[in-house]
C-alpha cells in the first residue's frame, strides 16, 4: 500500500472517530444542561418568574444585539459587563446587605467586621449554591430574601435598559443607547433571562460540588472558585502540547534529514500558460467586494473602539441614537468573516477551471448569480439587524429577519438559509470543475480530491448554524454555534487553503507533486487531530459536563502543534519565492503566506494557548485577552491568507500588468505593523490588568464600569489609535493597488507578447 493511501485511510479514520466523539459530547451536553424551570416561586408561594418570562427575555436580549452588547456566560463583547457575572454579584451583595441590616442593625455588609462578613458569606454560599430545582414540579423554590434581591436587581436592569436618568451615566459607560429596550414589559422579561443565566452559574449540579457552569464566573462571595478538575486538565493540556510538538519535531527531522535532489525549475512561469476563462474573469468582482467590505469593516471597527471612550457619542455627535455600539460591533465582526470568506470563495471559483482546464457550460452565469446573491445577503441581513437593534422589528420577526444575537452567527434565520443555499451553489460551481480533473487522474489527483472534499465541507458545514431554533436551550445553541465558528471557519477553510497553496506550488514546479501530496495530507491530518475535538475548548463554562473540559483541554492543546509545523515550513516557503527570477511575479503573495505562518505561531499559537487551557480561560474568558487572540488569529491568519490567495488570482487575471512595488510594500508592512500595535499597546495590557482584577476581586469587577473607566484604561484605549491608523493605511494601499489594476494599469510589452503566444 502506498504512503498516499495510508494517509487517506488515516485521515478518514481520524475524522470518523473525532466526529463520533463530538456528536456523543453533544448528547451529553443535552442530557446535563441546566434546566429551565416552568416557574420560580418563593417559599411563601409567590411566583417570581415563569418559563415564558425566561424565553421571552432571551428573545428580547437577542433583539438588543445579544452577545454584541455585553456577554452571557462569558461569550460576547467587552465594553458592557458580562450580565451573568454582574447579576450574580448584585444579587449576592443585595442579600448580604439585607442580612447585615436585619441581623446586625448596620447600614450594610461593608460596615461589618471581617468575622461577621465571613459568617454571612458562608451562609450566603450555602443558600445560593443549593439546588432547589424540583424535577417533578419543574420549579425552583427560593427564599423570600432572595426574591427581594431579585426584585431589586431587576429594577436596576429595567432602569438601565430604559431611559431612566438615574442610570444615564452607567448607560454611557456601557456604550448603551437610551431606551435600548423601549417596552417596559420586555425589559422585565429580559431580567428573567439574565437571572436564569446567573442561577445556572451558581447552582450546583445534583450530587456534585460544581455548578452547571463548572463554577464560572469567579465570585468569592458565593464560593465560585476554580474546581480541581480545571487544575488537573490544564496540566494535562501542557503535557499534550509538549509531547505533540516533540513528536512533530522528530517527524520533521526524520523526513527532512535527506535533502531531495534539486528540481529542474521551469524557465518561465507555468501559470502564465493558463487560459483565463470567462468565469475566471468574472471572479474579479468578488475581489472588488472583498476590498469594499474590508474598508467598511475597518471603519466600523474604529467606531466600535471609539465607543469605549465616548459611550454614546462620536466627538459630540449622538451617534448611538442612529448606529448603536451593538450594531457597529455586529457588522464589524460579521464583515470580518464575510470579506475573508468572499476572498476564499472567489479563489475557489477561479482555481476550479484553472485545474480542470475547461469551462463548464453556464459557469460564468453561475459566478454572476452567486455574486448577486452575496450582495443581497449582505445588504438584507444588515438592514434586518438595524431594524432589530433599533427595536423596530418586533419579537415575532426578529429570529427570521433580524438579529439572532449570537456572535459571528448574527444573521436572521432567513439570511442563514439564503447563505447556505449560496454556499451550495458555490460548491456546485467549483465541484463541476474539480470532479472532471479528479476523474482524469494524474499525480495531482490526491491534492485535487482534498481540495474538492474541503469545498464540500465548507458548503455543508455552515448548515450547523441551522441546527438550533428560536427557543433551543442556550447550551445547545453554543454547541452548534461553535461548529460554525470553529469547524467551518478555522477547520475546513484551513484545509482548503492548504490544498490550494500546495496545488499552486506544484503547478509552478517549485515542489514535486508527490512531495506536495504527502505534505498536504499529513498537514491535514495534523490540523484535524486537534481541530475537531478542539472545538470543545469554547464550551467549558456553557452549562456543559466535565467531559467537555477533559476532551477540550487535551485536544485544544494539539491545535497548537500544527502551527509549529507551519513555522517549520515558513522559511522553506520564503526560499521558494527566490527560487527562480520569474518567481518575483509572486513575491507579494508568497510574503503574505509567510506572514500567515508568523501569525499562526503568535496569534493562533502563543495567544491562543494563553487562553485555551481550562484554568487560564476560567479567569480570562471575555476579557481583552480574548480579542487579542481573536484579532491576531482571525486577521493575522485567515485575513492575510485571504489577501495572499486574492493576489495569486489577480496575478493570473492580469498577467501583462506590471505590479507597482510601493502600494504592495506599504500594504504588507502597514497591515502587519498595525496589527502588532493594536495587540501590544492596547489589547494585551488591558487584558493583563483585567486578569489581575478578576483573580483578586472576582470576574464581575474586571468587567465593571468602575474598572473599565479608570484613566489608565482610557489611556490604553487611545494608544490603539496609532496601530489602527497604520493598519488603515495598509488597507487603503491594497485598495489603491487593486484599483490601479483596472484603471490605467502599467503593462509589460514582453509579458503581453508572451501571454499572446501562450494562448
Amino acid at each position: 500500500m502506498s504512503s498516499t493511501c495510508k494517509l487517506w485511510i488515516a485521515l478518514a479514520t481520524l475524522l470518523a472517530v473525532s466526529f463520533a466523539v463530538l456528536l456523543w459530547v453533544g448528547g451529553e451536553i443535552h442530557r446535563e444542561m441546566p434546566p429551565i424551570p416552568e416557574q420560580v416561586v418563593t417559599e411563601s408561594g409567590q411566583v417570581v418568574f415563569t418559563r415564558a418570562d425566561i424565553e421571552t427575555g432571551r428573545q428580547v436580549w437577542q433583539t438588543t444585539g445579544g452577545q454584541q452588547l455585553g456577554s452571557v456566560w462569558g461569550h460576547g463583547s467587552y465594553v458592557a459587563p458580562d450580565w451573568t457575572a454582574d447579576w450574580l454579584h448584585r444579587e449576592a451583595v443585595d442579600i448580604l446587605d439585607q442580612w447585615a441590616r436585619r441581623d446586625y442593625s448596620v447600614a450594610g455588609f461593608d460596615a461589618l467586621g471581617k468575622g461577621e462578613q465571613a459568617a454571612l458569606t458562608a451562609r450566603l454560599t450555602e443558600m445560593m449554591r443549593a439546588n432547589t430545582y424540583d424535577a417533578g414540579a419543574k420549579s425552583v423554590v427560593i427564599s423570600d430574601d432572595r426574591a427581594l434581591a431579585i426584585s431589586n436587581v431587576s429594577a436596576h436592569y429595567q432602569s438601565l435598559f430604559g431611559n431612566d436618568p438615574a442610570t444615564a451615566v452607567l448607560r454611557e459607560n456601557y456604550a448603551m443607547k437610551n431606551n435600548t429596550v423601549a417596552d417596559a414589559e420586555h425589559r422585565r422579561a429580559m431580567t428573567a433571562f439574565y437571572w436564569w443565566t446567573a442561577w445556572s452559574a451558581v447552582t450546583q449540579r445534583p450530587g456534585k460540588e460544581i455548578t452547571y457552569t463548572n463554577n464560572w464566573p469567579h465570585e468569592p462571595l458565593v464560593g465560585n472558585v476554580p474546581p480541581s478538575n480545571l487544575f488537573m486538565w490544564t496540566v494535562f493540556s501542557v503535557l499534550f502540547l509538549i509531547a505533540g510538538i516533540a513528536l512533530l519535531g522528530w517527524h520533521y527531522a526524520v523526513n527532512h534529514s535527506k535533502e531531495e535532489a534539486p528540481l529542474q525549475l521551469p524557465a518561465t512561469d507555468p501559470l502564465a500558460k493558463v487560459v483565463v476563462t470567462p468565469s475566471m474573469k468574472a471572479t474579479a468582482k468578488y475581489f472588488w467586494v472583498v476590498i469594499a467590505l474590508f474598508l467598511v469593516q475597518i471603519l466600523l471597527g474604529a467606531i466600535t473602539a471609539h465607543y469605549q471612550v465616548e459611550g454614546q457619542e462620536a466627538y459630540g455627535f449622538a451617534l448611538a441614537e442612529y448606529l448603536p455600539y451593538s450594531l457597529t460591533r455586529t457588522w464589524h465582526t460579521q464583515l470580518a468573516v464575510l470579506w475573508i470568506a468572499t476572498a476564499w470563495l472567489g479563489m475557489g471559483l477561479y482555481i476550479g477551471p484553472a485545474i480542470s482546464g475547461h469551462e463548464p457550460k453556464f459557469q460564468a452565469l453561475g459566478v454572476h448569480v452567486l455574486w448577486v446573491c452575496l450582495i443581497i445577503i449582505v445588504v438584507g441581513s444588515f438592514a434586518g439587524q438595524w431594524f432589530a437593534v433599533m427595536q423596530k422589528l418586533g419579537l415575532a420577526n426578529n429570529f427570521w429577519f433580524g438579529h439572532q444575537g449570537w456572535e459571528y452567527v448574527d444573521l436572521g434565520r432567513f439570511w442563514q438559509w439564503f447563505l447556505f443555499i449560496g454556499l451550495g451553489l458555490w460548491l456546485t460551481l467549483v465541484g463541476r470543475c474539480l470532479v472532471p480533473a479528479i476523474r482524469a487522474g494524474g499525480e495531482s489527483k490526491s491534492i485535487t480530491t482534498l481540495l474538492f472534499l474541503s469545498t464540500v465541507a465548507i458548503g455543508l458545514f455552515y448548515g450547523a448554524g441551522l441546527m438550533w431554533g428560536e427557543h433551543t436551550h442556550l447550551s445547545m445553541v453554543e454547541y452548534w454555534r461553535w461548529w460554525v465558528v470553529h469547524l467551518w471557519v478555522e477547520g475546513f477553510f484551513e484545509v482548503f487553503a492548504t490544498a490550494v497553496i500546495a496545488f499552486l506550488f506544484t503547478k509552478l514546479g517549485l515542489i514535486k507533486t508527490s512531495t506536495g501530496t504527502l505534505a498536504t495530507l499529513f498537514a491535514t491530518i495534523v490540523f484535524m487531530a486537534g481541530g475537531v475535538l478542539g472545538t470543545l475548548h469554547h464550551l467549558y463554562f456553557t452549562g456543559t459536563p466535565v467531559a467537555v473540559i477533559a476532551l477540550g483541554a487535551s485536544f485544544s492543546a494539539l491545535e497548537v502543534v500544527p502551527l509549529a509545523y507551519v513555522g517549520f515550513e515558513a522559511y522553506h516557503t520564503f526560499k521558494l519565492g527566490h527560487a527562480t527570477p520569474w518567481m518575483q511575479r509572486y513575491k507579494w503573495p508568497i510574503l503574505f503566506f509567510v506572514a500567515v505562518a508568523f501569525w499562526n505561531l503568535v496569534g493562533a499559537g502563543l495567544f491562543g494557548f494563553l487562553i485555551n487551557p481550562p484554568l487560564p480561560l476560567y479567569y480570562m474568558q471575555g476579557l481583552n485577552l480574548t480579542p487579542l487572540h481573536g484579532h491576531t488569529a482571525l486577521f493575522g491568519v485567515y485575513g492575510m491568507l485571504g489577501i495572499g490567495l486574492m493576489l495569486f488570482c489577480l496575478r493570473g487575471m492580469k498577467p501583462e500588468a506590471i505590479w507597482p512595488e510601493a502600494p504592495l510594500r506599504t500594504c504588507f508592512w502597514a497591515l502587519n505593523i498595525g496589527l502588532v500595535g493594536m495587540a501590544l499597546f492596547t489589547l494585551l495590557p488591558i487584558g493583563v490588568l483585567q486578569l489581575i482584577a478578576a483573580i483578586d476581586h472576582g470576574y464581575w469587577f474586571a468587567r465593571s464600569a468602575d474598572f473599565m473607566q479608570q484613566p489608565i484604561i482610557e489611556m490604553l484605549v487611545w494608544m490603539r489609535v496609532p496601530g489602527d491608523t497604520i493598519f488603515s493605511v495598509g488597507a487603503f494601499a491594497l485598495a489603491w493597488f487593486v484599483l490601479r489594476l483596472w484603471i490605467a494599469p502599467r503593462k509589460s510589452v514582453v509579458a503581453e507578447v508572451a501571454a499572446d503566444s501562450a494562448r
